[in-house]
């Protein structure tokens, strides 16, 4: 969820706002936004965010002011037409369930705290609501690891319980301004990461080659240190050149990022660990860096190299199977 619905909540409650949020909780078909989109909305009517894409944003809203002046949560179920689908780009309707909160009331103005402090530091948490009380919740990543590993928020089998997950937003570092890495970029927005390129090389990496791309002009050890490294965060280095690529590597294999990817030919691997294994990195800590970068597709280009590094990506971020 990487919206910032949870924030703009709490800000508007704090500016002595009357308050509900509206969460998708489940849908069935071709609903228009997924499980986990928020709406929030206060007394007067204003609003921010999307759970339908506009089909039945007017019901909801008529709805959570009711949840407001009553303090009293609603579980509300609402089919889409195809024909107010297909007025939102989707081929067929769907049925959507929208759990509406007043703040403060239900949804404990301590625990929105406690959840917008942990998106801000970039920690996993979930927000765990009873459909049939007013039981709320935080919870941590080991309760719930499948969801977390998927992004997947949802209500659980007993049907009773809505998860929602809330895990950091993806980070994907990409060590220089080549022509891979320009693809590469792209990839990652379309699959929701956020691409950040690191080039000391102004000729290299510059917005003119890179457009709309977070740029790092400095040493990549310094630079990944300034960004930060987290479990969500990808590194992968294509620069070909030890000055650029080995502190990067480094970094990365200090910290737990869930994926390094370094381009390069077997050999020029086998010479990458020995400069590690002599700089004091083990076995272990070398075995995690995917070298050469990539799925084995058989690309060649630019484009199909990034096509490769980016399904790699993917499989270690989804837990996919090896061959």
């Amino acid at each position: 969820m990487g919206d910032m619905i949870p924030e703009i909540a709490l800000d508007w409650h704090r500016q002595g706002r009357a308050v509900a949020l509206a969460t998708v909780v489940e849908t069935w078909g071709s609903a228009p936004r997924p499980v986990g989109s928020q709406l929030v909305i206060d007394a007067d009517g204003a609003m921010e965010g999307s759970v339908s894409g506009g089909c039945v944003e007017g019901a909801v809203i008529v709805e959570a002011l009711e949840v407001i002046d009553e303090g009293r949560a609603r579980l509300l179920d609402f089919g889409v037409s195809d024909d107010d689908a297909f007025a939102v780009g989707l081929a067929c309707g769907g049925r959507i369930r929208v759990l509406v909160e007043p703040v403060g009331a239900v949804w404990p103005v301590a625990l929105l705290e406690a959840l917008v402090a942990a998106r801000v530091e970039r920690r996993p948490v979930a927000y765990v609501a009873d459909l049939e009380s007013d039981a709320r919740r935080l919870a941590g990543k080991e309760e719930f690891l499948e969801r977390f590993r998927l992004d997947r928020s949802g209500i659980e089998p007993d049907g009773r319980h809505f998860v929602a997950v809330h895990n950091p937003p993806l980070k994907m570092i990409i060590v220089g301004a080549v022509h891979i890495a320009q693809y590469l970029a792209e990839f990652a927005k379309a699959c929701g990461h956020a691409p950040i390129l690191i080039d000391p090389r102004p000729a290299f990496g510059s917005a003119a080659r890179f457009p709309e791309i977070a740029i790092h002009d400095g040493w990549p050890d310094e630079a990944m240190e300034e960004i930060g490294l987290d479990a969500r965060t990808s590194v992968i280095t294509l620069t070909h050149d030890p000055k650029l690529d080995d502190p990067a590597i480094k970094a990365a294999l200090r910290a737990p990022v869930y994926y390094l990817g370094c381009l390069g030919s077997t050999r020029t691997h086998a010479k990458r660990v020995t400069r590690l294994e002599e700089a004091g990195f083990s076995d272990a800590e070398i075995a995690r860096i995917h070298g050469p970068v990539g799925l084995d597709l058989g690309g060649r280009s630019p484009s199909e190299i990034a096509i490769s590094i980016m399904a790699e990506v993917t499989r270690a971020l989804r837990g996919g199977k090896r061959e």
